[in-house]
């Protein structure tokens, strides 16, 4: 649901808290970040809109996101490390999750949007 909040500055925080899952950032914001926030979900290239995006909140939401996938991925791959060799097609099977929600996250980031990955989009998130 969306509602009229008005141009106070703590709209922004308010609109986060609400129900829908989406974060509202400005426009221009998402249109000069763009390509930096896609990088974000691209394996360690995160590190570019932390880098080199540091004044905007659209590209920093976005790289929160490519850091917390990237971690999962880690996890996944560690984990399948230690699994015998019969249950290590299980790791394979999660990363080939992860990839769909590193997908789905470069789809969200070039139609502008910042919606937290299913799933583990909520375990890392920026400060407002």
């Amino acid at each position: 649901a969306r509602f009229w909040l008005g141009n106070h500055p703590r709209s922004r925080q308010i609109a986060r808290t609400m129900s829908d899952p989406e974060i509202v950032y400005d426009s221009r914001d998402i249109e000069d970040n763009r390509v930096m926030a896609i990088l974000a979900y691209i394996w360690i290239l995160f590190l570019v809109p932390l880098l080199a995006a540091k004044q905007s909140r659209y590209a920093r939401y976005h790289a929160y996101q490519g850091v917390t996938l990237f971690i999962t991925w880690i996890a996944v791959q560690v984990v399948g490390w230690i699994l015998p060799y019969n249950l290590s097609g299980l790791a394979t099977i999660a990363s080939l999750g992860l990839l769909v929600l590193a997908v789905i996250g470069i789809v969200n980031a070039y139609n502008g949007k910042a919606k937290p990955l299913p799933l583990i989009g909520k375990l890392l998130e920026p400060k407002s």
